[in-house]
């Protein structure tokens, strides 16, 4: 993929894609190249075009200047200097070569379609949108039935919304410095949908994951996703796609394409107002849809889809549902303080929790300035505008909006009660009544909670983390990149380290090339910034240790960053994969890794955490190992006499699984697997060559004896062994398979470290009991048993 485009066409993203095109773009790319589900056609405008208009118009300095002091609990000044950033965006001129580029591409995807003026639908696609802990629900804006006489407006508008009061809160609650998000567009074909809507394939409030969920309306699905109507409501059981549950409410009103742009509301046909919005046939295939997606993705999804006049479906968005994948879907204890006579008003519970407070009925976002930390917030809708003043309500209660909306998702990752779709809440509720909202219940009673004697409410904010209470002998970790949610991730996982700390996100949010960063005599930002990126990490995990692997960018990558063209062009090879990089590269340009190391040292000396240790990647030879080793020392980090400091090696080529020994005896701690890596060497297979990828395999027989044999080896010298990969993820019986053959330690995802360590236990407790019991066991993993991937074991002297 070339990153320095302004124009890249869906079929040709997947989800590696994120800082190219944003979270939005690359799903839509992994959905219709890998997946295979139907996706409108469609482009994404590039961040890297983002980032060229920002220093062509200079509004990087401007934008800098205005959110240097900025006060987020300051209503009134927020969106002053949110109202200043945008008009300064959309009132520059957007350069001519990335115009042409736009207007060529738009030109092409008429040609597609067979269409004169196609209208699409402009869509944001912050590079930090759709991640797990964080969706970024509706944080930026999207325009519909757009044409080419306003496509390139729309385009700067949606630039500008990233900095709507809003998305300014949202990135600070979550940890996003406002200079490393940047945004790509997606330009795709409007779909004029006679129904539309979002799914989720999990229950979104109580976090059962046997269903899948449903939320349905006439017309555009953005009535939906904003919270502007109340919408049916399907549940379908996952195992068998039953339909088990029908909510169906009466439908007066939809959002619909404008003939002359843009869209409008409008009545709906009264004979359809009282009906199902969508069929049983097409529940059942949505559903299966959603079931496809989440294989593939291995977590929850969050999805929005649409059916148009030839009833076919349409997957417009997927993302990782943000709550119950992480937090493992607790559930908060129900209250029966009050009695029914106490009940005020009843909805639909989105976010679980009880809050209490005086009632502030708002009916404009305008006034949202007057809300008060503490009130309860009641508005005829909950709309992402809101997000500032969902930030420090009580509760949140709307009139209008179902379990899926936008303004629920962000509820919910606030941690904010909330109850939406009361129909009469702004009627029934009086300003500076004293009123508590059930979020788990849907109910608002009169009054407030009183706590009982040595009972005190849990804090919304950090819910209960059930991971805590179970022990395993099996260490889990998790995977991380980006050093500001560390502390977040800490709290909700209670993982017992980090087993992946990528420094990628480092260099990136340095924003150059490493080689120009030392012709600039930036030495001191590279270290200071690595040494406090990685030190923040290690502060929200001591004493639990945090392992760094060290840059690992291929040269494709590298490619991308300023200076990166001149520094780097010939080092780019025929396959970037097996090219310069890792561990060779540190030989080879030495003051580089240098900098590195001086990072962690200056983390652990001067800062104090000595629970950081370090990773070297993509090993091959012992003597470019010995020569990686050899510039440590000199820099001051000794594994062999520091008894604090371990240094692991990603095991991803053969050659280090068929010389593991060897590596043992050179004093490595441990080792991690890099699957994914592993598993295209061993069986000589791009996972992104789609020719090829249905034989892409992590559970292949020759790909799980290499990790036996390097596990076996390991454990006779005592030395750690982890994976890093996805696979114990996303297949039980690659857990199973790791834990029997020995493995010390896995590292997930964050969204699957609770469900991971119940795993872990459960298979831990199955192997003791088969000890205990003399049971003789024979496990497989993918039908393959054991006895198979132990070959060695069968070979003669």
């Amino acid at each position: 993929m070339e990153k320095r485009n302004f124009v890249l066409w869906f079929k040709y993203l997947g989800k590696e894609d994120i800082l190219l095109v944003g979270g939005k773009c690359a799903n839509l790319g992994e959905l219709a190249g890998k997946i295979g589900v139907p996706v409108p056609n469609g482009f994404a405008i590039s961040a890297y075009a983002y980032k060229v208009f920002l220093k062509k118009t200079k509004a990087d300095k401007k934008i800098e200047s205005l959110l240097s002091d900025i006060d987020t609990t300051d209503m009134k000044s927020l969106e002053n200097i949110s109202e200043k950033i945008r008009d300064y965006i959309e009132g520059q001129s957007m350069p001519v070569e990335i115009e042409r580029e736009i207007l060529k591409a738009y030109q092409e995807l008429c040609k597609q379609i067979g269409k004169k003026d196609v209208a699409v639908a402009v869509r944001s696609s912050a590079t930090a949108e759709d991640l797990p802990g964080a969706s970024f629900a509706g944080q930026q804006d999207t325009f519909l039935n757009i044409t080419q006489k306003n496509l390139l407006k729309s385009v700067k508008q949606c630039w500008s919304s990233l900095f709507t009061p809003r998305a300014i809160v949202y990135r600070k609650e979550k940890g996003f410095s406002h200079s490393d998000v940047l945004i790509s567009v997606g330009v795709q074909e409007l779909i004029f949908s006679q129904v539309s809507g979002v799914m989720f394939t999990i229950e979104p409030v109580s976090g059962a994951k046997d269903k899948i969920i449903i939320n349905a309306s006439p017309g555009l699905g953005e009535a939906v996703v904003s919270g502007q109507v109340t919408p049916d409501e399907y549940a379908v059981e996952k195992g068998t796609f039953r339909i088990i549950g029908k909510h169906v409410v009466k439908k007066e009103r939809q959002i619909i394409s404008n003939s002359k742009g843009g869209t409008k509301w409008a009545a709906v046909p009264q004979k359809l107002q009282n009906q199902p919005a969508v069929s049983d046939e097409a529940i059942i295939r949505l559903a299966q849809y959603g079931v496809q997606i989440e294989n593939h993705y291995g977590v929850p999804q969050d999805i929005e889809w649409a059916i148009d006049d030839r009833d076919r479906i349409f997957i417009l968005q997927a993302r990782p549902e943000t709550i119950h994948g992480i937090g493992g879907g607790v559930k908060k204890e129900e209250r029966k303080d009050f009695m029914e006579q106490d009940i005020l008003v009843r909805g639909i519970g989105v976010s679980p929790g009880q809050g209490s407070g005086k009632v502030k009925i708002i009916l404009d976002v305008k006034n949202m300035s007057s809300f008060k930390q503490g009130d309860i917030l009641v508005t005829e809708m909950t709309t992402p505008d809101w997000v500032p003043a969902m930030k420090i309500a009580a509760a949140v209660v709307t009139n209008l909006g179902g379990k899926t909306c936008h303004a629920a998702i962000v509820s919910r990752e606030l941690g904010v009660p909330c109850v939406v779709g009361t129909e009469n809440a702004t009627k029934v509720l009086k300003d500076d009544e004293i009123v508590t909202v059930d979020g788990q219940r849907g109910l608002i009673f009169k009054g407030t909670i009183v706590e009982k004697e040595g009972e005190k409410a849990q804090a919304l904010g950090a819910p209960l983390d059930l991971s805590a209470q179970i022990v395993t002998a099996t260490k889990v970790y998790v995977n991380l990149s980006i050093p500001e949610i560390a502390k977040k991730i800490a709290q909700e996982t209670n993982a017992d380290g980090v087993g992946l700390l990528r420094a990628e996100h480092l260099m990136l949010s340095i924003g150059k090339h490493p080689r120009l960063l030392l012709e600039e005599g930036g030495e001191k930002v590279m270290i200071d910034k690595f040494a406090n990126g990685v030190g923040q990490v290690a502060e929200a995990f001591f004493p639990r240790p945090v392992v760094y692997r060290f840059l690992d960018f291929k040269p494709d990558e590298f490619l991308e960053l300023p200076g990166g063209e001149k520094y780097e062009r010939k080092h780019v090879g025929p396959n970037p994969m097996i090219g310069y990089r890792g561990e060779f590269r540190y030989s080879k340009e030495d003051d580089i890794f240098r900098l590195e190391l001086k990072a962690i040292r200056q983390a652990r000396e001067k800062m104090g955490f000595t629970n950081i240790w370090v990773m070297v990647p993509f090993v091959r030879t012992l003597e470019v190992f010995r020569k990686t080793v050899k510039i440590m020392q000199e820099e001051g980090l000794d594994h062999r006499i520091d008894r604090s400091f371990q240094l692991w090696i990603m095991v991803e080529v053969p050659s280090a699984v068929f010389m593991i020994e060897e590596f043992c005896k050179e004093g490595i701690d441990g080792v991690s697997f890099g699957t994914n890596d592993l598993t295209m060497l061993v069986l000589g297979v791009d996972r992104n060559d789609t020719s090829v990828q249905e034989i892409y395999d992590e559970r292949n027989l020759g790909v799980l004896r290499a990790i036996a044999y390097t596990m076996a080896v390991c454990k006779k010298y005592g030395v750690t062994t982890s994976i890093c990969g996805q696979a114990p993820s996303v297949y039980p019986d690659y857990l199973e398979f790791m834990i029997r053959c020995g493995a010390t330690s896995i590292s997930v995802n964050p969204d699957t470290v609770v469900s991971s360590r119940r795993s872990i236990a459960m298979v831990e407790q199955k192997i003791q009991m088969e000890k205990a019991l003399g049971l003789v066991s024979k496990p497989k993993i993918a039908k393959i048993p054991f006895e198979e991937v132990f070959f060695w074991r069968h070979v003669e002297e």
